[in-house]
């Protein structure tokens, strides 16, 4: 079994090392498991929140929302994280980036990650009554997706897809928290997935090599060569449709400015990324926080200002 004290030291992609230190040993494993230690998964997961609140105009003024959603993306995130490596837990085993995770490793129990998993969902059951009745039925329908997708790298090349469905979720849930669903709110969700597909296959590159020898399918290895343009065109298409939901709310060429800056990002990430360092693949996906930043702020001064 994995020593309990040392799990977050053996994770590769870990963050907050100092932070995991700083837990009793007994409540290491659990906050490794939700991936604490990797608060980048939970800001990809709730910018798109704010592009759908900040583009339909509900900020700044309604900002405790705002925290009301990220506290639900930190919690759903790692209930997420919690099942899919219930799910996942033979398959990471195998994998040497994943071996060490708590549940493949052993350092959690089965019956103990449930029981995390149960705690997690309450706590984005909270957040979940802070939002109107409309909001909350668009949030539960997600549920279905969340459920389908450790499943989704055995059966299709493109589980990134998928998982672009998921982490924009919160593009639909910020929309419709606050005002009616629209052709600008579908514009979001859609220019969201392609930029998750974008950066989940630059993280993808990190397994490529284990993840062709025990048969798990991704788009870094679907689109083989061709990765560094493949990525290129989901950012591509992403700022297109973001550019197109800002021309509905403002239909003025100055407007599509304020994504001038993630487009530079985004530019940047698809020319400087280099497929075979795996290091550089991490560091690329972690730098998409600041684009979800960048993205963020155009949508709210657009949607504060039409």
């Amino acid at each position: 079994m994995t020593d309990q004290s040392n799990i977050a030291s053996l994770v590769p992609d870990a963050e907050l090392t100092g932070l995991m230190r700083l837990l009793p040993a007994r409540a290491r494993p659990y906050a490794a498991l939700a991936r604490f230690d990797r608060p980048i998964g939970w800001w990809l997961l709730f910018w798109p929140c704010i592009y759908g609140l900040g583009l339909s105009g509900g900020l700044p003024q309604l900002w405790p929302l705002a925290l009301w959603m990220l506290l639900g993306a930190i919690a759903m995130r790692g209930a997420g994280c919690v099942y899919n490596d219930i799910v996942d837990r033979d398959l990471d085993a195998r994998v040497e980036r994943t071996r060490n995770r708590p549940v493949a490793s052993g350092a959690v129990s089965l019956k103990a990650a449930w029981a995390w998993l149960v705690f997690l969902s309450s706590i984005g059951l909270i957040v979940l009554l802070q939002l109107r009745w409309q909001a909350q039925l668009v949030a539960v329908a997600s549920l279905a997706l969340v459920a389908a997708y450790p499943f989704m790298k055995r059966i299709t090349w493109w589980p990134q897809a998928w998982l672009g469905l998921v982490f924009s979720w919160g593009a639909l849930v910020g929309w419709i928290a606050i005002a009616p669903p629209s052709v600008e709110m579908a514009l979001v969700y859609a220019g969201s997935i392609f930029w998750v597909i974008g950066y989940d296959t630059i993280y993808a590159l990190q397994d490529r090599e284990d993840d062709a020898l025990i048969g798990i399918r991704s788009s870094a290895r679907a689109l083989g060569h061709k990765v560094k343009p493949g990525i290129a065109l989901f950012y591509a298409a992403a700022l297109l449709l973001w550019g197109a939901a800002i021309w509905q709310v403002r239909p003025q060429g100055l407007a599509l400015v304020a994504l001038l800056p993630a487009a530079l990002h985004l530019a940047w990430q698809s020319i400087t990324l280099a497929p075979n360092d795996g290091a550089d693949a991490l560091a690329k996906f972690r730098s998409n926080r600041l684009t979800g930043l960048l993205v963020a702020l155009a949508m709210i001064t657009i949607g504060a200002s039409a």
